[in-house]
């Protein structure tokens, strides 16, 4: 393509979008053949549109039926070439062309319409039919004689279709060209010099069709001519043009036309044969013709929507050779054989029931091929519904809400939409469109009744069912989701969700507690009915509960009073007359209706026939005279009865005094017997009491059991335990241990249990378990074996004592003695440190005192005493008297106490180890234990 080309295509397509804009839509001029992906236009900016809007809006090409040669690119809001374009196959000779289609967005809905123009370019060269033409001639033939040649065909239009024809060589014929007013041109071939068959029998010419695109292409036919013989006329048609018209869907064979030629020559010569020639389309595969009478018919299908107008070429030639030619003009009548066709470019299947009039639902797209008005379409929608049509453009409509939507009215809509054209008879189609009506929370629930009345007796079970309240949501799903809630109220200060409850599901209404008559008759509150909608919507109604009454308290007597403090009793003097009013018994019932109807009957009376009872009124009237015989004293038991189902009663005692004075009612009333009621809660309270006491009693003896038998097994696990108890050391006070840790904390508690028998006398103290050996020094101790401790406790224990030395007496306060020892003033007991460490002899002046001091203690026991038993403390101190307790071996024990590292000492021979050990735990005599003392000595051992 050459650079001129291109600057006329370029002003045309400027041209064209200058045009397009001020009509108000876009177009746009793009050549034929372009690339797949080529880039058509902006059409984004050409519209004013936003990308995005392009990208949420869905935007799409609607093209209908046609195929889709241009694509749209969302992203960059530009269109493309998405099929090769062959102009000549769309549009075939039809200028200018162009496709059109429509750009659908929705959300709201929109569309433009778009067109672009395919521009022709030279891609096809011309062509003929029949590369070859063959031509009979006659010599005789005059200069000047025409020939028709066959046109060429070239599928290109403009410029770039076919333009000229050239013919060679130019010996005897030339060419003449004529252009016709369909603007197609007649190629003719005229002699300019006459034949000769003797000369030359056969010529050969070439003819050539030149086309105006550049760079040029062309196309070539080979024409033989036969010389004949002379042939003097050639045939003539009576008209050069012939019109004629036919219908669509004509039945083949029907006649179009008939033509006819004449020739003034006689026999072969004046034979005429008439042909269909030089024709560009496809008129050889509708049309015929009659080669001898030139009738034409229709061999074809004639659709007017596929070409309007048809032009048939004729020939009519001789024998001889000569030919004239005409042509035939055939315009096709259309006829309504078409529907239209109903085409849903973008629809809605749901729609909410608030939306507003007008809503675009469907738009549509009608088209009917037919012409003129058998192609004027009208669409319509089926009546009474909310919905209408609107025409936006030519055969363009959209489907709008028309009125207020009611789903629970209608909740889906089929729409029958309508298209028929105006042709007779009319055509029509139709199409189907189903609408959902979405729903919205626009209707409260409602209540089956106004108002809600119900019954229910009273000392009903607490959570009883008395009835249901019912709302039907018209709504759907969710929005009809109803659920029941009591509205916040009281009843005589009380709140009403403290009497009734409804159930939030099924609305059934249930008591909270048992109602009572007397207290509340009936009540009314409210109940709210809320659905499931955002927001919820509510309706309330009103609810009236009545308590019905139930037999449940039994007659109170008001009178006579029944007081147990004093005799209240009726006169009646001996003088009265038969129905005599004595008294009346008034008497009430809280209950209502029957159930307080009260009779009253004489259950009870001393005489019978003395006295009765108004069965209506309690009156208590004399039946007959009183006489002189009747008791003074007379006592009337009246039942009061209620007419409640079961019956409920109460009695009352009346005491009647037949007398005329009231002294004699005083004599006769002082020892009135009285019937004493006893009280049923004191005599529950005395048994109780007499119950408790038995309970502790019993459970005192088993304690004291248990106390005793504690102690007498005691006792047997001292006596059999023996020598075999362990010895536990008594550490003074700044004593090291064998580990020089420091003063030993702990403290030890012995006891000594003596008796006049040695060998029955007790020892025992406590110690730590895990020591067997204490040793305080590790270098001076020794551990006697078993059988010499029992050797020297023996020896000990059978000889006979000595008087105690004077020289080892010491004073009451220089003695040793259990903790809290009365002492003197001068030293306080237990308080003062330890003196320096003692001498042996010092040692064993101590021990012998100690041993004196048991002795005194063994002579001083009377007969019957069982022990004696001396707690000692490590607390207690001698201030001037040397530590007798350094070096101690004890018997029935492996332990030996030493004095302190820093001064080791020999251990005591045996028989002074035992002296020192009886005398360790000896103490001053006492008196013999009485029960008292025994106690507390129980009391300290457990400590």
């Amino acid at each position: 393509m050459s650079e001129r080309t291109m600057v006329r295509q370029v002003l045309l397509f400027i041209w064209f979008v200058s045009l397009s804009s001020a009509l108000g839509q876009v177009s746009y001029s793009i050549p034929e053949e372009m690339a797949k992906g080529s880039l058509v236009g902006n059409i984004a900016q050409d519209l004013g549109l936003d990308v995005k809007r392009l990208k949420s809006g869905k935007a799409r090409i609607y093209t209908g039926d046609s195929a889709e040669y241009i694509e749209l690119n969302k992203e960059r809001g530009v269109l493309l070439i998405k099929e090769r374009i062959d102009r000549e196959t769309l549009c075939g000779q039809t200028t200018p062309c162009a496709l059109h289609f429509q750009i659908i967005l929705e959300n709201p809905m929109e569309f433009y319409s778009v067109t672009v123009e395919v521009t022709d370019i030279n891609d096809h060269s011309p062509s003929f039919k029949r590369a070859e033409m063959k031509f009979r001639i006659s010599e005789s033939a005059a200069t000047g004689a025409v020939f028709v040649l066959e046109r060429a065909m070239d599928l290109d239009v403009g410029i770039n279709g076919l333009q000229t024809y050239i013919l060679k060589p130019t010996d005897n014929f030339s060419l003449k060209l004529q252009s016709q007013a369909d603007g197609s041109m007649l190629v003719e071939m005229v002699l300019q010099k006459p034949l000769d068959r003797e000369k030359q029998e056969h010529l050969s010419l070439v003819l050539t069709a030149i086309d105006g695109g550049d760079p040029q292409l062309s196309g070539t036919a080979q024409i033989h001519i036969t010389v004949l013989d002379a042939n003097d006329n050639a045939p003539v048609f009576t008209h050069k043009t012939y019109k004629a018209s036919i219908t669509e869907n004509a039945s083949k064979g029907t006649v179009v036309t008939i033509v006819s030629a004449s020739d003034l020559d006689e026999g072969p010569n004046g034979k005429i044969t008439y042909a269909i020639t030089n024709t560009l389309d496809d008129v050889p595969e509708l049309f015929e013709i009659n080669d001898t009478n030139g009738e034409v018919r229709v061999t074809g299908n004639i659709d007017y929507e596929k070409a309007r107008h048809y032009q048939i070429p004729v020939q009519a030639s001789d024998d001889g050779g000569l030919t004239d030619s005409c042509k035939i003009d055939v315009d096709v009548i259309d006829i309504n054989d078409n529907k239209p066709q109903i085409n849903i470019m973008s629809k809605l299947t749901t729609i909410s029931e608030n939306s507003n009039p007008g809503t675009v639902v469907t738009m549509i797209n009608a088209q009917d091929p037919d012409a003129g008005e058998n192609g004027n379409i009208f669409c319509s929608v089926n009546v009474n519904i909310p919905f209408t049509l609107k025409s936006t453009n030519a055969n363009f409509f959209s489907l709008v809400t028309d009125g207020d939507l009611d789903r629970e009215r209608e909740s889906e809509y089929n729409i029958s939409v309508t298209c028929a054209d105006e042709g007779v008879p009319s055509l029509s189609s139709s199409v189907t469109l189903s609408l959902q009506i979405s729903d919205v929370n626009d209707n409260a629930p409602v209540f089956d009744k106004s108002s809600y009345e119900a019954s229910v007796q009273e000392n009903n079970t607490p959570g009883l069912s008395i009835f249901t309240v019912r709302a039907r949501d018209a709504d759907f799903n969710q929005n009809a989701r109803v659920s029941y809630l009591l509205e916040d109220s009281s009843v005589n200060g009380v709140p009403v969700s403290s009497l009734v409850s409804v159930s939030a599901d099924s609305g059934v209404i249930h008591a909270v507690r048992s109602f009572d008559y007397e207290q509340i008759k009936d009540f009314q509150f409210r109940v709210k009915a809320q659905d499931g909608g955002s927001p919820p919507l509510s309706s309330n109604v009103s609810v009236k509960i009545i308590i019905q009454d139930q037999n449940d308290n039994a007659p109170q007597v008001l009178y006579p009073v029944q007081s147990g403090a004093s005799v209240v009793a009726e006169i009646v003097p001996r003088s009265a007359d038969v129905g005599y009013l004595v008294t009346k018994v008034v008497a009430v019932d809280v209950d209502s209706g029957q159930n307080a109807w009260l009779s009253y009957k004489l259950q009870k009376a001393t005489d019978r026939a003395l006295f009765e009872v108004g069965l209506q009124n309690g009156e208590i009237r004399t039946v007959r005279q009183v006489t002189d015989k009747d008791a003074v004293k007379q006592r009337l038991t009246v039942v009061v009865e209620d007419n409640g189902q079961p019956s409920r009663s109460a009695t009352v005692n009346v005491n009647v005094a037949v007398a005329d004075s009231f002294p004699e009612v005083i004599s006769e009333f002082t020892d009135f017997a009285h019937d004493k009621d006893y009280n049923d809660n004191l005599t529950f309270y005395l048994v109780l009491a007499l119950a408790v006491v038995s309970f502790l009693f019993i459970v005192s003896i088993i304690a004291i059991l248990s106390v005793k038998c504690y102690r007498w097994r005691r006792e047997r696990m001292f006596y059999k335990s023996g020598a075999n108890l362990p010895v536990i050391p008594y550490y003074p006070p700044l004593y090291a241990d064998v580990g020089g840790t420091g003063t030993l904390q702990h403290v030890y508690n012995y006891e000594v249990c003596r008796t006049t028998d040695s060998r029955k006398s007790d020892l025992k103290y406590g110690r730590p378990c895990s020591e067997s050996i204490i040793s305080l020094d590790s270098s001076g101790t020794q551990t006697l074996t078993h059988a010499q401790r029992g050797k020297l406790i023996n020896e000990d224990f059978d000889d006979q004592q000595k008087p105690p030395s004077a020289d080892w007496r010491f004073t009451q306060n220089q003695r040793p003695g259990p903790s809290g020892a009365a002492a003197t003033p001068e030293v306080a007991v237990g308080t003062g440190p330890w003196p320096n460490p003692p001498t042996e002899a010092e040692q064993l002046q101590a021990l012998m005192a100690a041993a004196n001091e048991v002795s005194e203690a063994t002579n001083t026991l009377g007969p019957g005493t069982m022990g004696l038993s001396t707690r000692y403390s490590p607390q207690f101190t001698l201030q001037h008297v040397p530590d007798y307790r350094q070096n101690v071996y004890i018997p029935g024990s492996t332990a030996t106490l030493t004095s302190n590292q820093q001064q080791p000492q020999q251990a005591l021979p045996p028989p002074q180890a035992a002296i020192a050990a009886a005398a360790a735990q000896s103490e001053p005599p006492k008196a013999a234990q009485t029960p008292a003392s025994k106690k507390k000595s129980t009391k300290k051992e457990k400590k």
